[in-house]
């Protein structure tokens, strides 16, 4: 056997307590001494990673919650005048009509994507001047509706050879929605319109500070005189107020523009502004949704995470050849003796082999103490399996 074979032979049938491990700390710093650069790297990884996992809990708690920033919507309304032509050939070229255009584009928007004009709002109403086009044709109305396309804005276009007034009611798409507080609840909470959730957080701030829970029974709201007047009972429960404030909340008051449609023919454009305060995500929310789906960087972490496997296997192996060629060096033959009695341990567990063969072959293990006890069972157990036998056979021949 060379030596090659012999290696391999003995990393093939190595005891478990010569199975392949990971260097410890002090024999990789004895062997390699750059390997400290590593073991800081793994200590500042490991803080990385903690940070990172945080950070992503962090995002994730506030993914749930609505984000979102003021922007100012503005808001353009002109109209166009077309006088009458009496040599017109078409019947629309011989009247007299006006065209009104309500129009609008977020200012300073970060979004890559422009929102059209009609995303802001639920609804849109123009009410013109009901003694010039009667009760039937007075009113424009838009509402949304779930297959509602986008536009970038609404154009009304009438009849007409003389100056209208009109009113413009634009009711803004609340998400989440958002209410009107009754008045006296208004008063009490210092809001005006907010958002479901945003009131009842109001409403517990001020059970809290007022202290009105009560001592005893932690589910019920012992009512001040103002709690009294606005839901009407001395005392309830805090899970019946989301259904009591059904009652307490109305839509939110829409915005009210006056305009009037002038037809002069010396103002063959005219154009008003206004500025609203709509509220749009946070550019910031679609940041952190990238970044908690991103998977760029994982295959080249996975593949460097590889090289580190494998770097430190190979020196592990290298490890084992190192303390293999020390023990063998410092004593051949008993080096050598220790390592047969281990291979025939692990032939002796691989092959089922019971008893020990290397001892069974020598005459002293016959004459040890427990011997004649061994031969005393081996021939008691022999002669009553003959016994079996005899009584066995005998039962055949008599039946």
């Amino acid at each position: 056997m060379n030596f090659e074979t012999f290696l391999e032979c003995r990393k093939r049938f190595s005891g478990s307590e010569r199975q392949r491990e990971l260097i410890p700390l002090h024999q990789k710093q004895k062997l390699v001494p750059e390997s400290q650069a590593y073991m800081d790297l793994l200590a500042f990884e490991r803080k990385l990673d903690q940070t990172i996992m945080r950070k992503r809990v962090d995002i994730q708690e506030a993914l749930k919650r609505p984000m979102k920033q003021k922007r100012k919507l503005r808001l353009y309304i002109s109209n166009t005048f077309n006088p009458a032509k009496p040599d017109a050939d078409d019947s629309d070229g011989s009247i007299a009509s006006w065209e009104l255009r309500v129009e609008g584009k977020l200012l300073d928007d970060p979004g890559k994507q422009k929102r059209k004009f009609s995303s802001f709002f639920k609804s849109l109403v123009i009410e013109l001047d009901k003694d010039l086009y009667g009760p039937d044709n007075h009113l424009v109305e838009w509402h949304r509706t779930p297959t509602t396309q986008e536009t970038d804005g609404f154009q009304v276009k009438r009849p007409g050879d003389v100056s209208v007034r009109c009113t413009l009611l634009l009711m803004l798409d609340y998400q989440p929605p958002q209410f009107k507080l009754d008045p006296r609840l208004a008063r009490l909470l210092g809001l005006h319109t907010q958002s479901r959730s945003a009131i009842i957080q109001a409403l517990w701030q001020y059970v809290k500070t007022n202290r009105l829970q009560d001592a005893h029974d932690k589910e019920y709201i012992n009512c001040d005189k103002y709690f009294q007047q606005i839901f009407d009972c001395p005392r309830l429960k805090f899970s019946e107020i989301p259904q009591r404030l059904t009652n307490l909340l109305l839509p939110p008051d829409p915005i009210v523009i006056n305009h009037v449609i002038s037809v002069d023919p010396n103002d063959q454009k005219k154009t008003a502004c206004y500025d609203i305060d709509v509220e749009v995500e946070d550019p910031l929310k679609s940041q952190m949704n990238s970044f908690l789906l991103s998977t760029a960087n994982h295959q080249e972490i996975a593949s460097l995470d590889n090289k580190i496997h494998e770097t430190i296997e190979s020196i592990s192996q290298l490890k084992i050849q190192r303390d293999f060629m020390l023990s063998f060096s410092k004593d051949p033959k008993g080096y050598i003796q220790e390592w047969l009695k281990s291979q025939s341990r692990d032939l002796k567990v691989m092959t089922d082999v019971v008893g020990n063969p290397e001892e069974e072959r020598r005459a002293e293990f016959y004459h040890q103490p427990w011997s004649q006890e061994a031969v005393s069972r081996y021939f008691y157990c022999k002669i009553q399996q003959r016994r079996q036998e005899l009584e066995q056979a005998l039962a055949v021949r008599n039946t």
